[in-house]
């Protein structure tokens, strides 16, 4: 007798179209390996045109079937957008040679999705990952200034007056850098907390202005892209994007509006 949730051909698809085994759709389509996705469908988290399928060779048109894991929809035509709380010390790649820690260390249980822009292994904080390599590359556009907000520990503290010059004259590789937004955020002792609010995603910018003003950086935190704040996901931790967050994504925040983090 059949399970009721095993596959038959009653969804309404195109019968003469070619077939191929759930597994093998869901690894063609870029979202896991194969022997990841027959876990996730053996564990009852796949779905098939609203009906749950348990068997990884069952059989499906390549394109057409409505699949959703964990009640998530991954037709091509849906745009998933994965926010996840980088922690320090791991990489922003999919697998290191020297088998060092990576963020996909930190997802097994989700499709894969390709990272927005990069956060380097000292750095922690926001970091989205999607399935839509177009809306990604719109994000990451230089011409769009999407604003990103750091808060950054270094030592000593910058007096005043560097951190105003720094915000509006500063010069990387030759060329000057885009009017950023900085202020301090408290001073105790030898150390200081900043906020930087950039208009612009050059390769270590901060980090490299701060060297050259002999300052040690000790803490790096993305703490928002646009007006979406990291909010209270511990390092680690991570959560879907809902659609009408996407539109915090190209608001441009105002100093003061992302929170500290507990951790600061």
């Amino acid at each position: 007798m059949k399970h009721p949730s095993d596959h038959s051909p009653k969804f309404g698809q195109d019968q003469s179209a070619p077939r191929f085994g759930l597994a093998r759709i869901l690894s063609k389509a870029g979202l896991c390996s194969r022997t990841v996705a027959v876990e996730w469908i053996r564990a009852g988290r796949v779905e098939v045109d609203g009906r749950r399928i348990l068997d990884p060779e069952a059989r499906f048109p390549l394109s057409g079937p409505g699949i959703r894991i964990d009640g998530l929809d991954i037709t091509a035509s849906t745009r998933q957008v994965l926010l996840l709380h980088k922690p320090r010390g791991v990489l922003t790649t999919r697998q290191d040679e020297r088998g060092r820690a990576t963020v996909y260390d930190l997802l097994p249980g989700s499709p894969w999705l390709a990272p927005v822009g990069r956060l380097d292994q000292a750095s922690s904080g926001l970091l989205l990952f999607s399935n839509d390599p177009h809306w990604a590359q719109r994000l990451l556009d230089p011409d769009q200034h999407v604003a990103k907000t750091y808060h950054v520990q270094i030592r000593p503290p910058l007096s005043t007056d560097t951190v105003v010059q720094l915000a509006a004259d500063s010069v990387l590789d030759g060329e000057p850098c885009l009017p950023m937004q900085i202020r301090e955020l408290r001073c105790g002792g030898k150390t200081q907390w900043l906020e930087f609010i950039l208009q612009e995603g050059r390769n270590r910018q901060i980090r490299r202005l701060l060297a050259a003003c002999d300052r040690e950086v000790l803490r790096l935190i993305r703490v928002a892209v646009g007006n979406l704040p990291l909010g209270e996901l511990r390092a680690g931790e991570w959560r879907w994007l809902h659609s009408g967050e996407e539109e915090l994504l190209r608001q441009t925040p105002t100093p003061g509006d992302i929170p500290c983090l507990p951790s600061e």
